[in-house]
């Protein structure tokens, strides 16, 4: 792929560094001219020292044969301008960080691909590790539903039952789904059907449409604070 890349700070530079080692063609929009000129000196990429919310700079920037667009700044103008330029220069993939949640509806009205401010996104993980250490991985889909990785204990009300009992003692709620489950650390994971037995030491991966609630990770033998 052709990449714009706009922004080489703590987001834009690891994102360059990905992007080329995955073999795609990598252009850098950088205004600063020290951290365009760390990243010219540090990657095979072309690096424009220049503001990517004028449009010229993007056509330099090659936006007619840009396969994707991602504007990485710590500022939601420059984001919202970078994105809505692309837009008219029908980049096809137009994707942006948005520092500041607030805005996230602006960027959606706009019909822009966005992530969340990473920084708060890390710090929302690294409280979760301590606060839900018996959660492994955590996804967040839309607003509340979450998939998320726990492993049972031989406390869990679930344990020895299968999905199809559980559902039927009303332990497993009608929106969480078991979706995977990993036994032994061998062999690929198993797809839980109604009649697969849940045992301690699995490794289950969960879809819930309410997020991990510390009532829905008792059932997995996990007795934290509510």
């Amino acid at each position: 792929m052709y990449i714009i890349v706009v922004g080489a700070g703590d987001i834009g530079t690891p994102l360059v560094e990905i992007a080329i080692q995955s073999k795609n063609e990598v252009v850098v929009i950088e205004r600063e001219a020290a951290r365009a000129d760390r990243i010219a000196s540090e990657y095979d990429c072309l690096v424009l020292n220049a503001d990517a919310t004028a449009k010229g700079v993007l056509t330099d920037a090659g936006a007619e044969q840009a396969d994707a667009i991602i504007s990485t700044t710590d500022q939601d103008a420059t984001n919202v301008m970078v994105c809505l330029l692309a837009t008219e220069l029908e980049i096809p993939m137009v994707v942006s960080v948005v520092p500041n949640p607030e805005h996230m509806d602006l960027y959606r009205r706009i019909g822009i691909n966005t992530m969340e401010n990473p920084q708060r996104l890390i710090a929302e993980y690294l409280y979760r590790s301590v606060a839900r250490p018996a959660i492994v991985d955590y996804l967040q889909v839309g607003d509340e539903a979450a998939v998320f990785e726990i492993t049972i204990t031989e406390d869990a009300p679930i344990r020895g039952k299968t999905i199809e009992q559980a559902a039927q003692d009303g332990l497993i709620p009608e929106d969480v789904l078991i979706i995977a489950v990993e036994r032994d650390g061998a062999g690929p994971p198993i797809t839980p059907r109604g009649n697969t037995e849940i045992k301690a030491g699995d490794l289950v991966t969960v879809y819930s449409a309410f997020g991990a609630a510390p009532d829905l990770t008792d059932l997995f033998g996990h007795d934290e604070d509510h």
